[in-house]
């Protein structure tokens, strides 16, 4: 038993010399998923205000005046579709449920589906009418059922504005109709759209609908509605994905127009076009712009990561896992087969251990240039350990 605890005594020693200790990791860059690599074109838009915007990596590609507030339209509809999504992941509401129209929201004119005070449709149906035909009152029915009101819809519009870093955007209601201080940019009605499609690819499924029709059970009976895609480029444009057009005296025609090809999804976004066509044509003309000067790289087989050694722990080793895919978007006509990863880890780390901190990077490198980098993090949390923890050990070594 002396031998034993002796041993355990060099053991404490030795393990105390290490606690502390830490190789230093490299310094984190300072890059930005959304860095701008804004390109100089003539692309003769008519539109005053637009941007152009790769969806994975939020690269601008494209800008003419994207930061002027302006009567945004029905593109508002988009941000009240995030909300209607986020409610249906957090399953707070669920794509069967009946969703009953008040007379407040079956008054709402403009864009509408019709919906009488009374009359019920599925949240699913309520979806198609705000996607398909831009339907206010679909919309304003979805914002009382999620919310309880519409006026506080809007504050859960106006907060998720802030979390996206809208800061050009203030919504007074959750359809478009032209009111005082309901204003947003083109820059700004990207970043939703950006937040839509990547979070919620599923709103596609209804976006590239071109024609479909609902029913309507009101106390005349039943009859059909038909409803037929706002956004033209569905029908003209191959690459057409979405997602939303808007139309009013004061925003004139707007549209947020999502396309992808070759893995390469874009968003469009024109605002204040003097016509419908032309916000058709430009809307064209920047994702024809982004598709002919894009290259996608993502990582899909990412290094496999070895385990770290853990010192001073209840456990001498920790799992790890990469935080998220690597994308870049190319605009130089680099080879992107050349790009290299590089694991760059410390020897060893000291307890404490957290879940999820951050221990090392793999970097993405061409030529000498750093690209980009993801973090590299720990599968779980390690106690440091007590001097029980080193007898102990050292007691089931010999046994």
């Amino acid at each position: 038993m002396q031998q034993i605890l002796s041993l355990f005594v060099s053991s404490a020693l030795l393990m105390s010399s290490l606690f502390g200790a830490r190789l230093p990791l490299p310094e984190a860059s300072a890059l930005s998923a959304e860095e701008s690599v804004l390109q100089e074109a003539d692309l003769s838009l008519q539109a005053p205000h637009a941007i152009l915007m790769e969806a994975s990596t939020g690269t601008i590609l494209y800008e003419k005046d994207s930061h002027t507030s302006l009567h945004p339209a029905s593109i508002t509809k988009i941000m009240t579709l995030i909300l209607i999504f986020d409610a249906l992941a957090n399953n707070s509401i669920s794509l069967d449920d009946v969703v009953s129209v008040s007379e407040y929201a079956a008054s709402m004119g403009g864009s509408q589906v019709f919906l009488e005070a009374g009359e019920t449709q599925t949240v699913d149906t309520m979806i198609k009418c705000i996607s398909i035909a831009s339907a206010n009152d679909a919309c304003v029915a979805m914002a009382e059922y999620i919310s309880g009101s519409e006026e506080a819809f809007v504050g859960a519009m106006n907060q998720r504005a802030a979390e996206l870093g809208m800061q050009d955007t203030h919504f007074v209601n959750c359809c478009g109709l032209d009111t005082d201080g309901h204003m947003t940019s083109a820059y700004d009605v990207a970043l939703m759209s950006r937040e839509l499609t990547t979070r919620y690819p599923q709103i596609h499924d209804y976006s590239t609908i071109w024609m479909d029709t609902i029913t309507h059970v009101t106390k005349r009976g039943s009859s059909e509605f038909g409803l037929t895609n706002t956004n033209k480029l569905i029908r003209q444009y191959e690459y057409a994905t979405g997602l939303k057009t808007g139309s009013t005296n004061l925003a004139k025609y707007c549209l947020s127009a999502t396309a992808v090809k070759d893995d390469i999804e874009l968003i469009a976004v024109v605002m204040a076009a003097p016509d419908f066509k032309v916000r058709f044509q430009d809307a064209a003309a920047l994702l024809n712009y982004g598709f002919a000067h894009c290259s996608l790289y993502t990582d899909a087989n990412p290094p496999t990561l070895p385990e770290l050694a853990v010192t001073g722990g209840t456990r001498d080793a920790v799992s790890l896992h990469s935080e998220g895919t690597f994308s870049y978007l190319d605009t130089a006509g680099r080879n992107l087969a050349e790009i290299q990863t590089t694991v760059q880890l410390p020897e060893f780390i000291s307890a404490p251990v957290t879940k999820d901190q951050q221990v090392g990077q793999i970097l993405y490198q061409y030529n000498g240039e750093t690209l980009g980098e993801v973090p590299i993090l720990c599968d779980e949390d390690i106690a440091k350990a007590t001097y029980s923890d080193y007898l102990l050990k050292v007691v089931l070594k010999f046994l």
